[in-house]
């Protein structure tokens, strides 16, 4: 497959990326650096796109994965950006990530917290959304509009709800991607296979206006990239390459609870959190029945880490939150699992990081390079393409709102529905592996749905180059810390038979 990525390639690009002078290259392989290679690539141009860990290692594996269509800018009146979002959320649904997103039904229990006046105010907000979807395109098929439900339609929707003092429950709907880590491997997958040289484990020590510094993070060697313009896609990390910017970074954590903690799940929540006018919590049930709970907003001071810790507090607040409307609280024994992501919010120098801006912007340093910072998992695409245009003033026009990515159909594809949710067209070639060897249909662990033929998967075309590259972003077994060390001899075991 042109759009492969495995060890094979990477040691074929790496040779091509130290001789040859690219057009673009990028820095930073989340959903933003990801989409500007592939926007990039996409226009014909040469480019050399590097991390310095895997697709996907950074903010981009610990968000909500919601698919926003704007509803939450509207409130604050930022209107230009829930517009965006609108579009770009239609843009994934229909033309370009039609497997990987959807739309979800939210629940918003009327509780007594939650005022008649509240209550209307939300729902005039609900609608407004439904506006944006029209504005944007979006059939009302695939996102349908708010509506208001009675105690039982409440309650047959998500049974775990405390039944006293409910008046009912606002149903709303929006985007979200069923695996946010699966969406980069799939944009850098697709960047891939118009030509660009997606290179993990490449470590950016230093960069200019006509290249980088780089060392290979697998043998420390050490060496130079030439290009015509270089593009700075770091997220929360871009200061340290960019001293110019100053950034504000933002604690966002979720909680994992397995399948069953809150008994069956028809739709997610928006629990409203008590003294916030504009803030949720987020209950988001996933396709693998476990279900995350978030999300925080909490100021990070300090050396920006590469992977954030959970703090206690954070576990307290999202628990006694989501406790305040179910029938039988959530006690610390049962979450799973829990994780953060860091936001890179543009210092604006007041206001606390809950009020801060999701706005993106693109900046150019006095060395020329280009740094694309703040914005959200959904605009990434626009992201991207305005990165490009900064970079790349004289290249044809962007492409990549019609453009589908890899495995972007789940229409008439013939193998099981979780791989097709997960795999789209890919799927039937998974399945196929299963059925020239059955062993490659056991499950990684026990209980679990991940088979080993997705392991194999992706070390042949996904770019695993090692066990936590497999397990924490090709399949996200290792969300659960007990899951992930059932899953790592069999992990090893398949690197060992693809080495």
């Amino acid at each position: 497959m042109e759009s492969s990525l495995n060890a094979a390639r990477r040691a074929h690009d790496l040779d091509a990326a130290r001789r040859e002078v690219a057009d673009l290259l990028v820095v930073g392989l989340g959903a933003t650096g990801a989409g500007v290679a592939l926007d990039a690539a996409a226009r014909g141009l040469s480019v050399v796109a590097v991390d310095a860990h895997d697709l996907a290692f950074g903010t981009s594996r610990w968000s909500s994965k919601l698919i926003h269509g704007g509803l939450r800018y509207l409130a604050s009146g930022k209107i230009g950006l829930a517009r965006e979002s609108a579009a770009e959320r239609d843009v994934l649904l229909r033309h370009t990530a039609p497997h990987l997103v959807k739309a979800q039904p939210f629940l918003l229990p009327l509780t007594p917290a939650v005022t008649a006046a509240t209550a209307r105010k939300l729902m005039t907000g609900y609608r407004l959304g439904d506006v944006l979807r029209a504005a944007a395109g979006t059939p009302r098929k695939l996102v349908p509009g708010p509506s208001r439900l009675d105690p039982a339609g409440a309650l047959d929707l998500v049974p775990a709800l405390a039944a006293d003092g409910l008046r009912g429950a606002l149903r709303s709907y929006d985007g979200r991607v069923v695996d946010d880590a699966r969406l980069v491997v799939a944009l850098a997958r697709t960047a891939a296979g118009h030509g660009a040289r997606v290179l993990t484990r490449c470590r950016a020590l230093g960069l200019a206006g006509d290249g980088a510094e780089l060392r290979d993070e697998l043998t420390g060697d050490a060496f130079t990239v030439r290009a015509r313009a270089v593009v700075n896609a770091t997220g929360v990390w871009a200061a340290g390459l960019a001293p110019e910017i100053t950034l504000r970074p933002s604690r966002g954590t979720h909680l994992v609870l397995r399948e069953g903690t809150l008994g069956p799940l028809k739709a997610a929540m928006h629990v409203p959190i008590p003294g916030e006018s504009n803030r949720f919590l987020l209950v988001l049930p996933q396709s693998d029945g476990h279900v995350l709970v978030g999300l925080t907003d909490e100021p990070v001071e300090g050396p920006v880490p590469d992977v954030a810790d959970v703090p206690d507090a954070d576990v307290d607040f999202l628990l006694g939150t989501l406790n305040g409307v179910l029938a039988e609280p959530v006690s610390r024994d049962q979450v799973a699992g829990a994780h953060a992501g860091l936001r890179p919010l543009l210092d604006t120098g007041a206001g606390r990081t809950a009020d801060l801006s999701r706005r993106h912007a693109v900046l150019r340093g006095e060395d020329g390079v280009v740094t694309v910072v703040g914005g959200k998992l959904t605009t990434y695409r626009r992201m991207a393409e305005d990165a490009v245009d900064a970079a790349c003033p004289h290249a044809r026009r962007s492409t990549t709102a019609r453009l589908p990515l890899v495995g972007a159909t789940r229409r008439g594809v013939r193998a099981p529905w979780r791989l097709v949710e997960r795999y789209g067209s890919e799927a039937e070639d998974i399945a196929a592996l299963i059925e020239s060897n059955r062993a490659l249909g056991a499950k990684v662990i026990p209980g679990g749905a991940t088979t080993w033929a997705e392991l194999v998967w992706a070390v042949r075309h996904e770019g695993a180059l090692d066990e936590d590259d497999m397990l924490d972003r090709r399949t996200r077994i290792g969300l659960i810390a007990e899951d992930r060390r059932s899953a790592l001899k069999v992990a090893h075991h398949v690197l060992s038979l693809e080495a």
